[in-house]
């Protein structure tokens, strides 16, 4: 159940994240369809690459497709009226289906018996890959490159699942809001991870 419940939110989260950024970089619709579809499904391709899935299960998620195509056409034509609030929203959604789509990653590994280290590539390939991929594609420098906290939250919340803290619906479900909420609140209180700045004249 759990299972479904984040792959359900996680495509739906992106997909509009994806949409909104074709529309922002004024894509046309066939743009703003392709870039919200990779940037559901971007993310967990390329970790069924890196931990021996095959690709082709990507074509088997039929209603994950449909409900991706139905929110990016809902975007695209009714945008005026749902998106006059997206400056404050919409980092919502990315945080969202950043911590569904870790989740679901790092339980996919363990599902396979990886190691740890594993799952947590996992979880940080599947609620970070889309985004990235997205950012790529429309020019942007992608989030996790940033100095604002991103892909360690996946992380952290691939760790959790891969030592087995939380195991229960109700335990993921609690991690799912614990990741994202931890994703918007870096946001808010621009936490930053450490950094080493090199100039021209100390090399």
């Amino acid at each position: 159940m759990a299972w479904d419940v984040f792959s359900i939110i996680g495509t739906a989260a992106f997909a509009i994240s994806g949409a909104i950024v074709a529309m922002e970089e004024e894509y046309d619709i066939f743009g703003v369809y392709i870039l919200g579809m990779v940037t559901a499904f971007g993310g967990g391709a390329v970790r069924n690459l890196l931990i021996g899935v095959p690709v082709s299960v990507l074509w088997e998620q039929e209603s994950l497709f449909i409900v991706a195509t139905l929110l990016i056409t809902l975007i695209f034509f009714f945008s005026k009226y749902l998106l006059s609030h997206w400056n404050r929203w919409g980092t919502y959604f990315d945080a969202v289906g950043l911590g569904a789509f870790a989740i679901q990653g790092a339980m996919l590994a363990m599902q396979l018996h990886m190691p740890l280290y594993a799952v947590i590539v996992a979880a940080v390939l599947t609620g970070a890959g889309g985004g990235v991929i997205r950012d790529l594609l429309a020019a942007r420098r992608p989030l996790v490159f940033k100095e604002e906290i991103y892909a360690v939250w996946a992380a952290i919340a691939g760790l959790v699942v891969g030592l087995g803290i939380f195991e229960s619906d109700l335990d993921l479900y609690a991690l799912l809001v614990l990741t994202a909420g931890m994703r918007i609140l870096s946001l808010i209180f621009h936490w930053k991870l450490p950094q080493r700045k090199i100039h021209a004249s100390q090399r």
